[in-house]
């Protein structure tokens, strides 16, 4: 029966202490990681053990495979850490159709564009966008109408500068758009700016005079 009972006592001490990892293992992959152009994965530990923050999920704790193997079922895939690399690769699998996920590390000091925006870092915000946009045109995060709609949420919330901010950087980032500048215009207007505003609706007709919204709003401001 103690035989029995010092077993079981192993087993189970063993099954909680098997998900610890080794100093080493915890200062190289201890950061932050990028789950896609604008999205982190932040990988740290407690008491050597590995936990992931993702999604305001801030306890997610995946499954020790090996030593540089975990299984994460929010995710339902192996998360393999490349330290050579300084990435994350996702374990390959059927779903995937041959392509090779990988979530690359963080330098630090580094954020992602959403966060210079929180902290209206907005030349390091334009210089993370156009970064984005040259390695992928079409990444959605860059997409013209995603970043309208997004100031047009500041501007809703009456959080003027940094509405104005991103539509600059979508100005910026697509100078070509009649909407871009029209946005911007109409930035200035709710800051009660009607210089500004009426500058930029005249940029937004002189790239395309059929702009009816830039028409319509600079014939009000200019019959006061």
């Amino acid at each position: 029966m103690k035989v029995r009972i010092l077993l079981i006592l192993s087993i189970f001490i063993f099954a909680c202490t098997s998900n610890k990892n080794s100093d080493a293992f915890v200062s190289e992959v201890s950061g932050r990681y990028l789950f896609n152009a604008d999205e982190i994965l932040e990988v740290y530990f407690k008491e050597s053990i590995l936990f992931i923050k993702w999604r305001g999920n801030d306890r997610l704790k995946p499954l020790k495979v090996n030593d540089s193997t975990f299984y994460l079922a929010e995710l339902n895939e192996k998360l393999i850490f490349n330290l050579s690399k300084d990435v994350i690769e996702l374990a390959p699998k059927k779903e995937h159709e041959g392509v090779m996920y990988t979530f690359k590390k963080l330098g630090k000091g580094e954020k992602i564009p959403s966060e210079y925006i929180t902290n209206k870092e907005f030349e390091n915000a334009l210089l993370a966008y156009q970064k984005i946009k040259a390695k992928d045109s079409l990444n959605r995060i860059v997409n013209e109408r995603v970043l309208n709609r997004l100031g047009y949420q500041y501007l809703r919330d009456q959080d003027f500068e940094r509405a104005l901010g991103i539509f600059k950087i979508n100005n910026t980032l697509y100078p070509k758009s009649s909407n871009t500048y029209d946005s911007m215009a109409d930035a200035y207007l709710r800051m009660k700016d009607t210089a500004n505003a009426v500058t930029y609706f005249k940029k937004a007709l002189g790239i395309n005079p059929e702009n009816r919204s830039s028409r319509r709003q600079l014939e009000k401001l200019t019959k006061k």
